[in-house]
């Protein structure tokens, strides 16, 4: 797999996490622990993507 493609790859499951925390966010019930997990996760993908991009 290409830089480019492998990029493109973790911008979109940056996004889909993005949407599914602020899914979660306006859930009544909100469950904090798995919110802030993939708030993790958001935040290694982001740190990934500005890596390969330097």
């Amino acid at each position: 797999m290409s830089v480019v493609a492998h990029l493109e790859e973790l911008k979109k499951k940056h996004q889909s996490l993005s949407d599914q925390v602020d899914m979660a966010q306006r859930s009544p019930g909100i469950d904090h622990v798995e919110v802030a997990s993939m708030k993790k996760q958001k935040l290694k993908l982001k740190e990934e993507i500005t890596r390969l991009s330097s």
